[in-house]
């Protein structure tokens, strides 16, 4: 009786795992979408430096952005504990909204003064740099808009509803993608037009959540006046490690493109593709990733230590299945894919070489993603932190440093050897997450 109960909890879990994870994993999905028809439109020019402009812009941009991006982490983790413990979610997300827009406005200001130098430092040819400059200077206006994305998806998450992020990020990826198109296609624009039209569907997409948000609150209007520092200390505090842990992550890729922009344009628009792609599997492995934060915040909160433990197991198998078939799927149609994303006769051919590379990105790096999740979720952010900092300063540089001599090949290699050592570096702390919830078990 006690088994068939056990079960019954197990799979009406589950149930719940896969109705927050498929939104959000077709939402992340769109995501890398944005890069896919950027890559696209671009990729079918005449010339491969406006793609190239755009991917070395773009890994800038997202170095200056998502190092913010723990307001979508941090939200959704704190947000999902003050839903568990039955408190005000609604004021996690009026403290995270108003550290967004703190954040936002001088951060468009220093990022328009350091791009130059950034660009100068990654060193790519005399083509790429112009344009580059040009669509950070352009997508950089929409900060804001981004910043206050974060949060919102961060909260809508962590209370269990996945399905508004999903709604927001495809309106936003559409709209993108037409414009794209208009832009490029019919105004003769390059690497500008595919900034513009990013910055118009990041705005339309903030203005969205927002009224969406407003209008799920039932309580009033939503006030901005200041909490005072004690009320932020919370979000800033689990928020520090995240700003490490995420500055850490994306220095990687950058470093990863600044590496490939000195092999040269064929090289840097190949790569970027690669990484475009990569972004694509690891967003729709998210999705469990993303269950797990706001299962396990809600599991913790309410003090379900049972729950806890079903929600870690069942999500971890469901990224092991997605993985396999996702590694499937890329091994049957990677050269496909590749094609239909570039007419740039050398950048298909050199293509050939790295499928490999492609195939296997599931299987390596799955793991990673859903622990993630699981720290998140049990604020378990300061052993993110000391793991990727350990993976990037101990595995990703020593390894690129011994593989220089095999050129992009060994830069993937050491980027493979990165991101299995995150995984390898949280197992201690994940196993004493483990033995935490066995005792307490047992206690009871």
């Amino acid at each position: 009786m006690n088994a068939d109960f056990q079960r019954d909890k197990s799979s009406q879990l589950l149930n719940r795992i896969w109705q927050l994870a498929w939104p959000v994993m077709i939402s992340n999905i769109t995501v890398p979408l944005l890069g896919l028809v950027d890559t696209a439109v671009l990729g079918h020019l005449d010339q491969s430096h406006h793609l190239g402009a755009v991917a070395l812009g773009n890994q800038i941009l997202v170095l200056m952005l998502w190092s913010f991006g723990f307001l979508r982490m941090g939200t959704t983790s704190l947000t999902a504990y003050a839903k568990g413990a039955q408190s005000s979610e609604f004021e996690v997300f009026r403290h995270a909204l108003i550290l967004a827009l703190m954040i936002a406005f001088p951060l468009m200001l220093v990022g328009q003064l350091a791009a130059p130098f950034i660009i100068a430092w990654m060193g790519p040819g005399p083509m790429i740099s112009p344009g580059a400059e040009e669509y950070i200077s352009i997508r950089l206006m929409a900060a804001p808009a981004v910043l206050v994305q974060y949060a919102i998806i961060g909260w809508f998450i962590g209370i269990g509803n996945s399905k508004v992020p999903l709604v927001l990020l495809v309106l936003a990826n559409s709209l993108n993608a037409v414009l794209d198109v208009i832009l490029v296609y019919q105004f003769n624009m390059t690497s500008d037009g595919v900034a513009w039209a990013s910055l118009v569907a990041d705005y339309c997409s903030a203005a969205a959540g927002f009224w969406w948000l407003l209008s799920y609150q039932k309580q009033g209007q939503l006030k901005l006046s200041w909490p005072g520092w004690q009320s932020l200390s919370p979000l800033i505090k689990i928020n520090q490690d995240l700003f490490v842990r995420t500055l850490c992550l994306l220095s990687v890729f950058a470093f990863f493109t600044a590496q490939g922009a000195q092999q040269g344009e064929d090289v840097l628009a190949l790569n970027a593709i690669m990484l475009t792609l990569l972004l694509f599997i690891s967003n729709a492995l998210d999705g469990f990733a993303h269950a797990a934060e706001s299962l396990i915040g809600q599991s913790l909160g309410a003090g379900q230590q049972q729950e806890l433990k079903r929600v870690i197991w069942l999500t971890g198998l469901c990224s092991v299945l997605v993985a396999v078939l996702l590694t499937f799927i890329l091994w049957g149609f990677a050269d496909n894919i590749i094609y239909g994303l570039t007419d740039i006769a050398p950048v298909r051919a050199l293509a050939n070489e790295y499928l490999v590379w492609l195939i296997c990105l599931p299987l390596v790096g799955f793991s990673s993603y859903w622990l993630d999740g699981v720290f998140i979720g049990s604020q378990g952010t300061r052993a993110m932190k000391y793991s990727m900092l350990a993976s990037a300063l101990l595995i990703f540089l020593p390894v690129w440093f011994l593989t220089q001599a095999f050129t992009n090949h060994g830069l993937w290699f050491s980027f493979y050897a990165f991101l299995l050592a995150r995984s390898v570096f949280l197992i201690p702390s994940f196993l004493t997450i483990l033995n935490k919830h066995q005792i307490f078990a047992e206690k009871n």
